[in-house]
């Protein structure tokens, strides 16, 4: 088509190709300007909290991550034909991945019954959590890829089993920062060294201040767990902020001559963080001033409940102090919930060190007001096989398993999914890792497909390039 002028559009264009591109170039670098001036300035910034995409439906997140794998068919999820189908073989296929070979079907050792106005399936296994079914909002067909620990375990917190890619706790501090510039965004309480360890709660490629800081680890009891060098006896306070401005001074001066340092900036802040931590977290630590009504709610009082109570109870105190994303992970060296053996006497003993501190922990945040705006997620890598491994064990099975949420957002008394009649196989309304995190990221006011970072010369995000918010499941 021809302008009335006698000036083609087609001519225009190849008449000043050369200038589209100069001003697509000038564009191009004035946009990369920005954005590395913008990461330094971040880097200063990063405590402050920053807007989410649109109105969340919660501001922060407590993950209890069971490590090893609990059964969901022996907890969450009653199959009657797996009770009445015990000892008889699978009538179909198992998967062509296995981690290890299975027998026939094994009934579930424990009774189910219904509660609450939900008649929610719950096994004895949790008589404390059974309570609490009203406010969970049960995920029955959760999936993921791995059949392996570390690869399994690496999926769930990065989205990725075969990649170091940030944690999703790094991602929350990411895009929303934190309510209190003297806490990290992301702090994750006694957790694992194994399978994946610190990449689990890092931040890979993200800047470091969205990388979790960690309370002890697994290995160690929750009453020695503690950030390290959170509290310095050599120098006074006065000493130490003088130490920190010369540092300063002579990292500016620095930047000045060399010119936006990402990494630099990052670890300034950091020390400023570190240093105002000192005075926050041995408060939150001092759990003298809780009421001995609030210790017996999570179980303080009882050997077996006391350490993962103490967790509990310090996550609660790290959400009320404006902290995003507070994993707690219950885990030890010999048992875990990784049951290929002895499943009765593993599992009864996990259930027994969880279930109290974990409805303690609900009923907490609920009376506080806390649960209004605070997304408990539960839940383990996977879940395990309805076959026998052995005698007496299961199997990894990341096929099928039960998660479920709990508090801002969520549907309460809500069963959303479901596993095959046996519960091999994710079968209903199902939900990859992909989507689970899209989901909690949604609750949080974030749009996963928006919530990116350039590294490498492509755009990264938690869910890659999948993830469907499951919205049914919203109230």
């Amino acid at each position: 088509m021809k302008d009335p002028r006698g000036y083609s559009r087609r001519t225009m264009l190849r008449d000043s190709a050369v200038g589209f591109g100069q001003l697509a170039l000038c564009g191009m670098l004035s946009r990369a300007a920005a954005d590395e001036s913008d990461t330094g300035s971040d880097a200063l910034r990063f405590l402050a909290s920053k807007q989410p995409h649109f109105a969340p439906r919660a501001r922060r997140l407590i993950f209890l991550f069971m490590k090893g794998g609990p059964s969901h068919v022996d907890t969450f999820e009653f199959k009657p034909r797996l009770q009445r189908d015990d000892g008889k073989p699978l009538p179909f296929a198992k998967p062509r991945v296995q981690f290890a070979p299975t027998n026939n079907l094994l009934r579930s050792p424990w009774k189910f019954h219904q509660y609450g106005e939900s008649g929610s399936w719950v096994s004895q296994l949790f008589p404390h959590l059974a309570g609490c079914v009203d406010d969970l909002c049960m995920l029955h067909g959760v999936h993921g890829t791995n059949a392996a620990h570390g690869g399994a375990l690496l999926k769930l917190h990065t989205g990725s089993d075969n990649f170091v890619r940030p944690s999703m706790g790094a991602w929350v501090s990411y895009g929303l920062g934190t309510e209190n510039e003297n806490l990290p965004a992301f702090v994750t309480i006694c957790p694992t060294l194994a399978h994946g360890g610190v990449k689990n709660w890092g931040s890979a490629f993200l800047p470091a201040w969205c990388q979790g800081t960690p309370l002890g680890v697994a290995s160690q009891p929750a009453s020695s767990a503690t950030v390290k060098y959170a509290t310095n006896h050599r120098f006074p306070r006065r000493l130490q902020r003088i130490q920190l401005d010369l540092l300063r001074d002579v990292n500016r001066q620095h930047l000045h001559e060399t010119g936006p340092n990402a990494i630099l900036e990052s670890r300034i802040a950091l020390f400023e963080l570190a240093f105002r931590m000192q005075t926050e977290i041995p408060q939150i630590q001092d759990i003298s001033d809780e009421p001995s009504s609030v210790r017996r709610q999570y179980g303080l009082d009882e050997k077996i409940t006391a350490d993962f109570g103490l967790q509990c109870l310090l996550a609660r105190r790290f959400a009320e102090r404006g902290v995003r994303f507070i994993q707690v992970t219950h885990s030890d060296s010999k048992v875990q919930w990784d049951q290929h053996s002895d499943l009765k006497q593993g599992h009864e003993k996990n259930a027994l060190e969880v279930d109290k501190p974990i409805a303690g922990l609900l009923a907490d945040l609920k009376a506080r007001g806390l649960l209004e705006d605070t997304l408990v997620l539960w839940g383990g890598e996977f879940g395990r096989t309805p076959t026998a491994q052995g005698s007496n064990g299961r199997d990894h099975n990341p096929y099928g398993f039960t998660m479920w949420m709990a508090g801002a957002g969520v549907r309460p008394g809500f069963h959303y999914g479901a596993t095959d009649e046996y519960g091999f196989y994710a079968r209903d309304d199902k939900l990859h890792i992909h989507d689970v995190h899209a989901t909690l990221l949604h609750i949080l006011g974030i749009d996963h497909e928006q919530l990116t970072y350039r590294y490498a010369g492509r755009d990264f995000r938690l869910t890659d390039v999948s993830g469907s918010v499951a919205h049914e499941i919203l109230s």
